[in-house]
């Protein structure tokens, strides 16, 4: 009974006590209000002031120094965002020609390649004729001027390169040529002839007066050009100058023919 009563009267003091610094220390808090908001006493010692939780919140003044802002920059991964590729789109323009530039140096010799096919076979070599012979059965004289020797008689005549009308050959291919001429003399008369390449005169064929009458000649190789022409013309002279000649017989005759034509190298 006594211990019983040693705890009721330790119950009945203890109990206020506590009460009272439990309404002291328990339900209040401390309001911080930063490095600023601690208020300071009379001597200058830093306290910190205490409220209660149950205490409305109130609004404390705005510091003098704002806080610095602060902006969030999005930021996007373009590689997340790269589509499909798409499709070729039309080609544009040609642009300028640019300037012609300056030429390499020369490439190696390529690989010799394979030999070809034959070819068809070529044209035959293309061979050139030219050829007359023509005689006179008509006797001659001289007079005072020149005169050409036309002939009426043609024994061959090649592709008519030697005219009758004119009595001149004329050259249609270039190349070396021979000529000859043959005349029968007039007794106790002169015989003089040139034979002409268009206006010179090349070679002669002269007999003097004679009691008896020959048969004379004269031949020789000429180089014609083209269009040139060759004929045979009657000297004119102070004494008579003739070449004989009767309507039966063939007694004057000029022949020439090709050689080697200019085409043949």
């Amino acid at each position: 009974m006594q211990t019983f009563g040693w705890l009721l009267l330790i119950f009945s003091l203890g109990l206020p006590m506590l009460l009272c610094m439990g309404a002291v220390s328990g339900p209040y808090r401390t309001t911080d209000h930063g490095a600023g908001s601690h208020q300071r006493d009379q001597d200058g010692d830093a306290r910190t002031e205490c409220h209660r939780c149950c205490d409305p919140v109130e609004d404390y003044p705005q510091h003098a120094e704002p806080h610095p802002q602060f902006h969030i920059v999005p930021q996007i991964n373009i590689t997340i965002l790269k589509g499909e590729k798409g499709d070729a789109g039309e080609r544009g323009p040609y642009g300028k020609s640019g300037k012609t530039g300056n030429a390499g140096p020369r490439g190696p010799n390529g690989v010799k390649g394979t030999k070809g096919s034959i070819g068809v076979p070529g044209d035959a070599c293309k061979a050139y004729y030219a050829a007359f012979s023509v005689g006179r059965k008509k006797a001659l004289h001289s007079n005072e001027y020149y005169q050409t020797l036309i002939f009426d008689t043609e024994f061959v005549n090649l592709y008519n390169h030697f005219n009758m009308f004119t009595g001149k050959f004329y050259c249609y291919v270039p190349g070396v040529y021979f000529f000859s001429l043959n005349v029968h003399t007039w007794n106790q008369k002169e015989t003089y002839l040139h034979i002409m390449k268009n206006e010179q005169e090349m070679v002669i064929l002269y007999t003097q007066p004679s009691d008896r009458s020959i048969m004379q000649s004269q031949s020789f190789m000429l180089d014609l050009a083209q269009n040139d022409e060759v004929w045979v013309r009657l000297f004119k002279g102070e004494r008579e100058n003739a070449v004989f000649s009767d309507d039966f017989d063939t007694y004057i005759t000029f022949s020439g023919h090709l050689i080697k034509a200019n085409t043949e190298g």
